[in-house]
């Protein structure tokens, strides 16, 4: 799981603690061991055969790529941004059911129900209104071209009405598209539209012409993917540049830069074989898929520049093979930990549960990819990563791959080839390989009957008092580290007489024995300045930062940083708005944002047509239902047919409210739809018919609204949605309202909030299963209040950007949990595993192991992010804004607020002391070493001594 401990050790202490929690603490111990000698076995395996791990992935994505003949564009843009279990879509359904749109050419419809093929156009002068004569002709020259004259809407009488002054009108053309072939056509036609108006607003500049068709925002939206092609290819140049640049080293030979170059292959190779699997099932693609490459390139890079840290612990007179598994038990329990929470936050946003369409296509192509990636970085870069090892091993230039020639053959050699053939390793190797000749063995000497009971933590410090003619022998494990100066002929900083030998011969039935405190490491001369660690970044680090960042008069700012990071998150929490409008995520300056701008300037004050439709028969001849009726269309613009039956009784002088059914029904249908201006009507009435000589029965009704508005139409329209609705619930009379937007509006804020709730909760249970049986509970403490912390200022700052929150956002929020995971978990686990030094030690060693390649990934990934920025999509420009904010602020927690947080709040750590200095109430510790007695005839393994 992510954030186990990089330290093993070989004791085991016994601490006054509680059964269950010591019980919990060796299961920890028994399932690290064991993950690790896996993933050593692993990374041996896999550097045994290099060959087929490297060309493998390669194979697979190119038969996968061959798949993209059946790359398809998703058509049908409300389905993905539409709420999928919506209550609007329903009685969208029940409405189209009940009255079925009249498409003939004498009756006008709006966009009540579902409009189908059409274009609309809003023509505005710059100067005047736009019925003066001048406007008003080319106004009818655009509607000689498009169908006609137009139709008057119902309702609406020319005596003594009229309009002096307009600054905007609106025009409608109604496409009859009912098979495929018309439907093609009707396609065409649109397309054809916005390209005559375009071309007839700019030979008439006096006039805005503001396009829009039925096809606009399908288009405008997947137009961003077309905008981004160059920036993203900009992106790709920057990001190798760069991942290069912090693979490469003064030391020619150490240097990898070709590893930085293989890392995005590997994350390509990804994406590609991803996509392969997508076209292959059947997949569509959106304009949204835009940031999976950029989840992709993050926890792609956390993982190759951890292995690249690691490689550089290792030890370089070890075989190659070994060095690889020595990074494979070092880096891959925690990506791997870091792939699962990946998996976890994607997998459950990917689910059923989601009911946001775009969400869950979005984070089913992201898992899948993280997915891929995870297993091509165990076999792609890791066979990388041993072909240059077999480089530096062979004394090869790490970019040319050329031998590097010996120091004396340089000396004639110009300056800047020197300069490029610079390299210690050959002089470093010798002087670390004469620790490890025949005469100094690391291997244990015993004699018969002998026992050695020594203790050896990853990179402590040894020092011990030799004799002359003794045999030394230790157990090590793969990154143990030496911090001794030698001289000739001695080893471990001790001095030796000439022909002595590094080792202790052992006589029968003795014991030769090392006491280290119990579980400690000492980070300080771990991290000695060798030459192979003289990268820019970690100098810089180990150098500088470390020692700035726990200073003690920089806390107090680092703590206060935090507190205004807390505060601008929380201003920015309290303003959060939900952004349902469609026309925020398509392309800037195209016809759907231009068209909706125009509509929002000059059309505002007043709502769509709201239908509101009487669903189930009503008595309409009772004076409550009549007075309950119009009460609900009091404040409304309204074109109702039941009022204008009334007045048209009332001009009768006929009772409203004393009739019997069969008179109301029977004066409603052969008197009153029968007038030529209220003919329109019979559309809006359904009849039921009853048994035979019986009057039919009105079955169901409606009456259209429209309501006054102001500018924040969206927000009104939401709270008048949920007002009608509740009150629907308490009528006597069963109706319900529907406008085309309004699927758009219902539950949006749900719908969009629960796959990033669902997510969240997901991980932190996770975080608490497993610090029972994997994670140490402090880490996964800790882990859990850094997500949070990080999730809350991703919000809070988006919302203070202007970004909404929209399905977009909400993708961003939810890569943004695994994203700070990778960043931060490495370094609460070494700080936590760290015994024997103080607090600021762990943290400058753990800065020094992983903040230095968190800082390598959040550089290449904030680079790649910047070409984007550039792109004129709304869609590109929130993306930006939040994966940006993700990088920034997990940045802040892994380099600023974290390195000062824990030099003061727990865990804390027990550094070694004499037992005068042991505090108050601090008993006496028993200490377990497990030793191993060779004879002639039988090994007796694990024999306990306290």
């Amino acid at each position: 799981m992510v954030g186990v401990p990089a330290v093993t050790t070989c004791r085991w202490e016994r601490l006054e603690t509680p059964q269950p929690e010591r019980t919990r603490r060796m299961l920890r111990q028994v399932l690290q061991a064991g993950l690790r000698r896996s993933f050593q076995t692993l990374g041996r395996f896999v550097a045994s055969h290099p060959v087929f791990f490297a060309s493998a992935p390669v194979l697979v994505s190119v038969l996968l790529g061959a798949s993209f003949s059946r790359y398809r564009v998703e058509g049908d843009v409300e389905s993905l941004l539409v709420p999928k279990h919506s209550l609007a879509k329903i009685e969208g359904n029940l409405v189209d059911s009940l009255f079925p749109v009249n498409r003939s050419k004498h009756a006008l419809y709006s966009d009540l129900q579902t409009p189908g093929r059409y274009g609309r156009v809003i023509v505005t002068s710059k100067r005047g209104s736009i019925l003066d004569p001048v406007h008003t002709d080319l106004v009818l020259q655009v509607q000689a071209w498009g169908s006609g004259p137009p139709v008057r809407g119902p309702g609406v009488s020319g005596r003594g009405e009229g309009v002096r002054s307009a600054r905007a009108l609106q025009l409608t053309y109604y496409l009859q598209a009912r098979g495929a072939l018309t439907d093609r056509v009707a396609s065409q036609w649109e397309q054809a539209f916005c390209g005559e108006l375009g071309r007839f607003g700019a030979g008439h500049p006096e006039l805005g012409l503001y396009p829009f068709t039925s096809s606009s925002l399908r288009s405008d939206f997947q137009a961003s993917s077309v905008l981004a092609q160059r920036p993203l290819l900009a992106s790709i140049c920057v990001c190798v540049l760069l991942s290069v640049c912090c693979c490469s080293m003064r030391d020619c030979v150490r240097a990898k830069p070709w590893l930085g170059l293989l890392a995005l292959l590997s994350i390509a190779l990804s994406g590609l074989t991803a996509a392969g699997i997508l076209n292959l099932t059947g997949a569509t693609y959106n304009s949204t898929y835009l940031g999976v490459p950029f989840i992709l390139l993050g926890h792609g890079l956390f993982g190759t520049f951890e292995m690249l840290s690691s490689w550089r612990r290792t030890r370089e007179d070890q075989h190659v093979k070994e060095r690889v598994a020595s990074v494979f038990s070092d880096v891959m329990l925690r990506y791997s930990g870091g792939t699962l929470l990946h998996q976890v936050t994607l997998g459950l946003a990917a689910s059923p549960l989601t009911n946001l369409e775009a969400v869950r296509l979005f984070c089913r192509c992201a898992a899948l990819g993280v997915t891929v990636g995870y297993l091509y970085t165990l076999s792609f870069y890791a066979a990388c990563l041993v072909a240059t090892g077999y480089l530096e091993t062979g004394y090869r230039h790490g970019c040319f791959c050329r031998r590097v020639p010996k120091k004396g053959a340089l000396d004639s050699k110009p300056r800047w080839y020197r300069c490029l053939m610079y390299t210690r390793y050959q002089d470093d190797t010798h002087t670390h390989n004469a620790i490890h000749t025949p005469n100094a063995s690391h291997a244990q000497t015993l004699t018969s009957n002998s026992i050695l009971t020594h203790t050896h933590i990853p990179n402590a410090t040894h020092g011990h008092t030799h004799t002359p003619n003794t045999t030394h022998s230790h157990d090590h494990t793969p990154n143990t580290s030496h911090g001794q100066t030698h001289t000739p002929n001695t080893s471990h900083g001790q001095t030796h007489t000439p022909n002595t030998t590094h080792g202790h011969t052992h006589t029968p039935n003795t014991t030769h024995s090392h006491t280290h405190p119990s579980n400690t490491h000492n980070p300080t001369t771990s991290s000695d300045l060798r030459p192979r660690d003289s990268h820019l970044l970690l100098g810089c680090v180990r150098r500088c930062y470390g020692d700035w960042i726990t200073n003690t008069y920089v806390k107090p700012f680092v703590v206060l940083l935090y507190l205004i990071y807390i505060s601008f998150g929380l201003m920015g929490f309290l303003q959060v708005s939900q952004g349902s409008d469609p026309s925020s995520l398509v392309a800037m300056d195209t016809g759907t944002l231009l068209y909706a701008r125009a509509q929002q300037r000059y059309f505002s004050s007043y709502s769509p047509v709201i239908g509101f439709y009487i669903y189930e028969s009503a008595p309409y001849w009772n004076a409550s239902v009549q007075r309950d009726l119009l009460e609900y269309a009091k404040g409304f613009q309204r074109i109702s047919w039941l009022e204008s039956y009334l007045e048209f009784l009332t001009e009768r002088n006929i009772s409203t409210t004393t009739q019997s059914r069969e008179s109301f029904t029977r004066m409603l249908r052969l008197s009153f739809l029968r007038q030529p201006q209220f003919a329109h009507f019979a559309d809006d009435i359904i009849f039921a018919e009853r048994g035979e000589g019986e009057e039919p029965e009105m079955a169901a009704s409606r009456v259209f609204l429209v309501a006054k508005t102001t500018e924040n139409k969206r927000e009104e329209m939401s709270v008048l949605l949920d007002t009608l609705r509740r009150l629907s619930l308490t009528s006597r009379v069963r109706f319900l309202i529907f406008n085309p937007s309004f699927v758009y509006l219902d539950r949006y804020a749900t719908a969009v909030s629960s796959p990033l709730r669902h997510s969240l909760i997901a991980v932190l249970f996770l975080l608490g299963l497993s610090s029972l049986a994997v994670v140490e509970p402090l880490v996964a403490v800790w882990l859990s209040l850094t997500l949070l912390s990080v999730q809350f200022g991703v919000l809070g700052f988006m919302t203070l950007c202007g970004v909404e929150l929209d399905c977009v956002s909400v993708l961003c929020l939810i890569s943004a949990l695994g994203h700070s995971a990778d960043c931060c978990a490495p370094l609460l686990a070494t700080f936590s595993s760290g015994r024997g030094d103080s607090r600021t030690v762990w943290v400058r060693l753990a800065l020094e192991r992983h903040g230095v390649p968190a800082l390598q990934m959040l550089i290449c990934y904030i680079a790649a992010l910047l070409p984007l920025a550039a792109v004129r999509s709304n869609l590109t420009r929130s993306l930006f804004r939040c994966l940006a904010l993700t990088a920034f602020c997990s940045a802040l927690h892994t380099l600023a607020f974290l390195p000062t947080l824990l030099t003061f709040l727990p865990p804390a750590k027990k550094t070694t002391s004499r037992p005068g200095d042991r505090g108050e109430g601090e008993g006496p510790r028993e200490e377990v070493e497990c030793v191993e007695m060779v004879d002639s005839t039988r090994v007796v393994d694990q024999i306990t001594t306290v």
